[in-house]
């Protein structure tokens, strides 16, 4: 029951078991209610809530104290326990069958007015929810988000270390070896002129924890990165780093998806997995199929290729893609017949922010008859062999992409997601799981805009086929040869979320040099960026691989949040801001010329 010296009891921990027995609650003035003699209050902590009355003429000093008291006021109050009249329980309330009749109250600390209501969910201004975080944190949802977040991180420690994962802790500041993202830079005093870096991830450190010999590494980690921020990050994030010597990817695979499984039947014992053994993709099939590499499989919409039965059909749209080396794929939602014109050209809007020029449809009447510019333009016997295909009935639509290979997967795959909430396929599946894992990706990608190569993961990814990056290296101006390696990688995804991703790693010394030429990373700057890890690879480092979680994504998706701010105590806005801390803020010119900085304005004045 946590006594301390201001309780005997919280306020979810007195039941009818206590009646006529005497007790301390301390709390929150959550409700306040006069009702003419009596004054109710339901006092408010972290556990619960416990309804406490005065009475006139038993509470004396008390009844007049309750009598001055508002919402947010911090009270200590003594009295016995009885149970509520008959037919006035309630049974929301743990605390529902008993309230406390007050003998005496301490009012530890009064409360101004607050900006907006605490026990009420009204749909404030964000950035007022955020200026005064530590009152939005007083609230039940906010209470159930957090509490949640420590169970999820709580249950995978417990995990891993039973598994004989020792953690291990990385430093926070740096050397900055550019992977992806702007990082975040900390000027050093001591060294002028001289800079660390916060990580963006403890990749290259946990690699070196398996050449010291840590063969089970693991640790929740503090990233940092300073990009533009959407509903699913911030520039402070949370991860799950593990990483395993002499381990292949089926191997970590199965590790990993033992741990999520036994996570959430701990911290959520009502979810329902949609597959007890996790489907397996490889990242061609899961855009071939769903167009997205991190697949809602939640709901079965799945894409049909029809190029070969579009070559020379002669409606242009389809036939000029074919001839251009695209492809024509179609997607059959189910009872979307009833769509309308309004919603399908919604539908159109989705598939042209991913490049696509629009969305021919054909529709299934409910009399078998098809609907549909291209049922005049390709025939209806083509049209009919399309419909069969896709294995289209009576009251369906067909939408089709015709684009390149990219453009048609991708914009298709946004207009399956948009199509699929308009049509309810989610509703009733909000305690329903549906994971899998994407592999083989390709090993590198090319700029749309500078054509230059970089890596889709990281540079220390293994190649899945040694033989088939050796003849590529040889032959590296071959740009569709340098794109069609495969990487010895996988991620972990629930319903439509990249929650993780890993690979096998490089070991190899020589191996590793060659994945920066393809990088253009000349040899001079490999050994100024990554010279530390080349040379750890010269000592011995065993084969290793591992995987990252994104921790703040999980409990988003473990609590249904529309985002990952709803599950972290502290976050910034999309702009990058702390409006509770007022950061980031101007610092005295005395500190930054202290650290060898310059400021802005400094350098205007000397102008």
């Amino acid at each position: 029951m946590y006594t301390t010296a201001y309780r005997t009891h919280t306020c979810a921990a007195a039941s009818a078991a206590d009646t006529d027995k005497e007790i301390t609650l301390v709390g929150w003035v959550h409700r306040r209610r006069d009702h003419g003699g009596l004054v109710f209050i339901d006092l408010r902590d972290r556990y619960g809530v416990t309804q406490v009355v005065t009475d006139p003429e038993i509470s004396g000093a008390a009844h007049k104290t309750f009598e001055t008291v508002r919402p947010e006021w911090v009270l200590q109050v003594k009295g016995k326990v009885r149970r509520r009249p008959a037919g006035q329980e309630n049974p929301r309330m743990k605390t529902g069958e008993i309230e406390l009749l007050i003998m005496e109250v301490n009012v530890l600390n009064e409360a101004e007015t607050p900006p907006f209501q605490i026990d009420v969910e009204n749909n404030e201004n964000e950035e007022v929810r955020l200026q005064y975080r530590y009152l939005d944190l007083r609230r039940e949802r906010m209470q159930k988000n957090i509490i949640l977040r420590h169970k999820l991180l709580q249950a995978t420690r417990k995990f891993f270390y039973e598994k004989d994962f020792v953690e291990i802790e990385t430093p926070i500041l740096i050397k900055g070896t550019p992977e992806g993202a702007r990082e975040y830079l900390v000027p050093s005093r001591v060294h002028a002129g001289k800079f660390y870096v916060l990580p963006q991830s403890p990749q290259q450190l946990k690699q070196l924890s398996q050449v010291a010999g840590f063969d089970r590494y693991m640790q929740i980690a503090r990233c940092f990165r300073d990009e533009d921020q959407r509903g699913d990050r911030q520039p402070e994030f949370t991860q799950m780093d593990l990483e395993m010597s002499f381990v292949n990817s089926e191997d970590v695979m199965n590790l990993n998806e033992a741990a999520l499984k036994t996570i959430v039947k701990e911290v959520l014992p009502n979810v329902k997995l949609k597959s007890e053994k996790f489907p397996r993709l490889t990242y061609d099939e899961a855009m071939n199929r769903y167009g997205s590499d991190k697949p809602d499989l939640r709901y079965d919409l799945e894409f049909t290729d029809v190029t070969e039965e579009c070559r020379g059909c002669g409606f242009g749209v389809f036939s000029n893609a074919v001839e251009n080396g695209g492809v024509v794929k179609v997607l059959n939602v189910t009872g979307g017949g009833k769509l309308s014109r309004k919603e399908i050209d919604e539908l159109t809007d989705a598939a042209k922010i991913y490049g696509a020029k629009g969305l021919a449809w054909i529709k299934v009447a409910e009399d078998g008859k098809l609907e549909g510019v291209p049922v005049a333009k390709i025939g209806e016997d083509l049209a009919g062999k399309i419909v069969a295909k896709a294995q289209a009935k009576p009251g369906d639509i067909l939408l089709f992409a015709a684009d390149s290979w990219s453009i048609a997967c991708n914009s298709l795959g946004a207009v399956r997601i948009e199509a699929a909430k308009k049509l309810g396929f989610l509703e009733g599946k909000e305690n329903e799981f549906a994971f899998c894992w994407i592999t083989e990706f390709p090993m590198f990608e090319l700029d749309k805009e500078t054509g230059e190569v970089s890596a889709m993961h990281h540079p220390f990814t293994r190649p899945k086929n040694l033989a088939e990056f050796e003849k590529m290296f040889a032959n590296q101006k071959d740009e569709s040869a340098v794109t069609s390696v495969k990487a010895e990688a996988y991620d972990i995804v629930l319903n439509g979320y990249e929650i993780g991703g890993g690979s096998i790693r490089i070991h190899e010394r020589d191996l590793q040099s060659k994945i920066f030429q393809v990088l253009k990373v000349s040899e001079a700057d490999a050994q100024r960026r990554f010279g530390h890890i080349l040379k750890a690879f010269s000592f011995g480092a065993p084969p290793h691989g591992g995987i990252a979680w994104g921790l703040d994504r999980i409990a988003m998706l473990f609590a249904g949040e529309p985002n990952i701010r709803e599950v972290i105590a502290f976050p910034k806005t999309n702009k990058a801001e702390d409006l509770m801390l007022g950061a980031p803020d101007i610092i005295p010119e005395k500190l930054l010329a202290e650290s060898n900085i310059k400021s802005i304005a400094k350098k205007k004045e000397e102008a």
